[in-house]
């Protein structure tokens, strides 16, 4: 018997279940990581070897490259992240004597730097994104200006240590020896990196995982000395990482669905010129869609999208889903005939409809009660719930869950081209509509039938 799932509608998704697929922790990795370890390779081995100057270059290239882009998209918290690198490297190279920062000023600039960094890509982690309208990006700058003032205060000329609470150890001399930055530095790195990897899994946005690698790559870059050759290159890193997360989410706008995370209708039809018979195609439709929103309020309705969503992604057998629009989704099962996607089609269903989620927020404003509609001249009104069954009596009253119908067409030596397969698929699932909607219906050219039947409609 397939198990029960809950959902709350206050996280996008469940945690644990997001953190353990492959194609989660691939979004984690590319491009940030790999980047990053390319970076760390090409140090250690020596492999290519630049001058100084062409490296700063780099950097500056990168940087500039960079902010081009997040004006372009739009994107405040790149381009805020992007002058931070900026300005902390700024900031060591020019309090650092003979290009060294490991005594004097140019040590305390490493020190306050080695702080202020992982705070700022934390403020950049939680501030929402409202583009470059002069009130969004007026408290960013003067939060800028104040920390270079702050900078540019404890590394006078002549001053040796910086503030005690900078510098300072924390848990003793001998802990930190193996590391260049202040122990609250490298503490505060730490908690950095815990939140932005957190922030990745709860919401999986490409930013989120550029700011985590990007920090990494400033961490190693200060562990390096900042204005050396590898610290530069590490800074140039950091900065090449941002850019590359505005890209990948400009590609995940454009090629995934937003709510759902799957790829969205551009992606599907992208995909269809690829096919070769065999394949096959299925459609499902959530099951009184429209009556569900009606009842329970849009946001109820996105999280059941969501959570449909999460079983299709699940689909085995090569399957990919897609979601085309509205309640409406694809699957496509390349290389595969329709006898052997079946079965896993028919638990796919099996596993929606044993799926549940929890109510856990009050009913939206349009769909309370107002007071009693004189149009209906005191008579009472029904509002179906066609899609939204409640549990047994057992469970929590607040406990919903959802059905889908399935058409399912295959290609064959007459039926090859894919407008066609998808037609068929169509008018399967329209026919599983009419049979009592919660089945699988496969078409079939002689006859149809339903590879299993509901006992009874939920709608």
């Amino acid at each position: 018997m397939v198990g029960v799932f809950r959902v709350d509608l206050a996280p996008s998704r469940d945690l644990r279940e997001t953190i353990l697929t492959f194609r989660t922790l691939k979004s984690l990795i590319v491009p940030g990581g790999i980047l990053l370890l390319a970076s760390m390779l090409l140090l250690a081995t020596g492999v290519v070897r630049l001058s100084v100057v062409a490296i700063q270059f780099y950097f500056y290239a990168v940087i500039f490259a960079g902010a081009l882009l997040a004006w372009r998209f739009h994107s405040s918290r790149i381009l805020f992240a992007l002058i931070t690198l900026l300005l902390a490297y700024r900031a060591i190279d020019f309090f650092s004597p003979g290009r060294s920062a490991f005594f004097g000023p140019g040590r305390i600039a490493l020190e306050a730097v080695a702080v202020l960094v992982p705070l700022n890509f934390i403020f950049v982690a939680f501030v929402r994104e409202r583009g470059f309208a002069i009130p969004a990006i007026a408290s960013r700058v003067a939060l800028l200006f104040f920390e270079s003032v702050f900078v540019a205060v404890i590394c006078r000329p002549g001053e040796r240590a910086g503030p005690a609470l900078i510098h300072n150890s924390i848990f003793g001399a001998g802990r930190s020896h193996w590391t260049t930055l202040p122990q609250l530095g490298f503490i505060t790195f730490v908690i950095a990196f815990a939140v932005l990897l957190l922030r990745f899994f709860l919401y999986r946005k490409p930013l989120e995982s550029g700011l985590l690698w990007s920090a990494g790559a400033a961490f190693m870059g200060l562990q390096s000395g900042g204005i050396s050759k590898d610290g530069t290159a590490y800074f140039a890193t950091a900065g090449l990482i941002l850019v590359s997360s505005v890209i990948e989410n400009t590609y995940a706008l454009a090629y995934q669905d937003e709510l759902t995370s799957l790829p969205s209708r551009r992606a599907f039809n992208e995909a269809l010129p690829g096919l070769t018979v065999p394949y096959s195609v299925a459609v499902v439709d959530i099951d009184h869609f429209k009556n569900f929103n009606d009842t329970y309020g849009h946001e109820t309705g996105d999280q059941v999208l969501r959570l449909v969503a999460g079983r299709l992604a699940a689909v085995n057998r090569g399957g990919k889903a897609f979601r085309v629009g509205g309640e409406e989704f694809s699957i496509l099962f390349p290389g595969k005939p329709m006898k052997e996607v079946l079965e896993h089609l028919e638990m796919l269903r099996a596993t929606i409809e044993a799926s549940s989620f929890r109510l856990r927020s009050a009913p939206e404003r349009r769909s309370e009660a107002r007071g009693p509609d004189r149009r209906n001249d005191g008579r009472k009104t029904s509002i179906k719930k066609a899609s939204a069954r409640k549990l047994p009596e057992t469970a929590a009253q607040s406990e919903l869950s959802v059905t889908v119908s399935i058409g399912v067409a295959e290609s064959n030596s007459k039926i090859h081209e894919v407008e066609q397969v998808i037609h068929l698929a169509d008018k399967a699932l329209y026919r599983a509509k009419h049979a009592g909607r919660n089945r699988v219906e496969a078409f079939r050219a002689a006859r149809s039938r339903s590879s299993r039947g509901a006992g009874r409609s939920i709608a």
